[in-house]
Formats: C-alpha cells, sequence, structure tokens
C-alpha cells in the first residue's frame, strides 16, 4: 500500500495525536523532565485544538499535513508564516520506526511547496539543542544555524535552549 502525503482533515486528529506525541516523547525523552513531556503533550496535542488547526487556517497558520498509508498516519507537520515572506515550520514528527525512509523529507517538501505558493522565499525552524535526529535532518535539508534562544513552550526552569535555523527558498 502507497503513501499519500496530503493537507489533514477532519478525521485526522486521533492519528496526528498520536505520531507527534510519540515522536515528542522519543525526541525529548533524554532532553526534558517527563512531567514536562506529558504537560507540553497536554497542552498541544488535544482533539479540540488539532481539530481547530485542521479547520482554520490562514497565511500565517498554513494547517496541518500528513503522511496516510492508509492503515495510520505515520507522519505530521505544520506551517505557517512569521513574516510576508517568512515561513516557519512548527512541527514535523514522525512515527518513530519510520524514520529514515525518506518520509520526513517528503513532508517537509509538500509543507515547503505549500509555503512557496503563499509567497514564501524563505523558512525558519527551532531545533532543540542536543536533538541529535532533528540537527542533521535540517541541515541536510539545506537549513543554516543563525542563533540559539530559550525554547517555546518550555519552562524556563529547564533552560531548554532552541537552535534557530533558517534556509532561503528558491
Amino acid at each position: 500500500m502507497g503513501m499519500e502525503i496530503r493537507k489533514a482533515r477532519a478525521g485526522d486528529e486521533a492519528g496526528i495525536i498520536q505520531v507527534c506525541s510519540e515522536g515528542y516523547w522519543h525526541t525529548y525523552k533524554e532532553l526534558l523532565p517527563e512531567n514536562t513531556i506529558s504537560q507540553i503533550i497536554t497542552d498541544f496535542y488535544t482533539a479540540q485544538r488539532v481539530a481547530e488547526e485542521i479547520r482554520n487556517t490562514s497565511q500565517s497558520w498554513n494547517g496541518w499535513f500528513v503522511v496516510d498509508d492508509g492503515r495510520a498516519i505515520l507522519g505530521a507537520g505544520e506551517g505557517g508564516f512569521i513574516g510576508e515572506r517568512i515561513a516557519e515550520l512548527f512541527v514535523l514528527y514522525l512515527e518513530p520506526s519510520r524514520k529514515q525512509e525518506g518520509i520526513g523529507s517528503r513532508l517537509l517538501e509538500m509543507i515547503t511547496q505549500d509555503q512557496i505558493s503563499r509567497g514564501a522565499v524563505e523558512q525558519w525552524v527551532s531545533v532543540s539543542k542536543g536533538n541529535e535526529m532533528g540537527i542533521p535532518f535540517y541541515e541536510a535539508c539545506g537549513f543554516e544555524l543563525q542563533r540559539e534562544e530559550p525554547m517555546h513552550g518550555v519552562p524556563g526552569e529547564h533552560g531548554f535552549r532552541a537552535l534557530r535555523y533558517r534556509r532561503i527558498l528558491r
């Protein structure tokens, strides 16, 4: 059975929540306390919130994209604009057992093409410092490190840092 990479639609909520929750645990289990991970997942990945994010898209919020193999959502990502022609990849998670298959690259490409069609000329992403899967992935996709800053959504007392990467879109 093939994989479809597409805009998320009603009915994808549970799959998006599942893949993002598993991906978040897999990414941050060695970097953050368990209670912090649980709280972030509870805050960001609820059925109501994801359903609203699927329904309500705009230039600043381009919505969710998914990788669907017909049985399950294997990947999910979302993006939007942080400036008139400056796009941001907000989230990109894969089913942890399905990494290194090109799924993430294809999902990123779909989100990027959507952003280019909306006028983006550059694209940004935040990668957690110490994320040994994400950093090489984004660098291989042409992103270049610009700066380090506090990580969005993580309580400041953890001292968790984000690396801000940018790439020029052609």
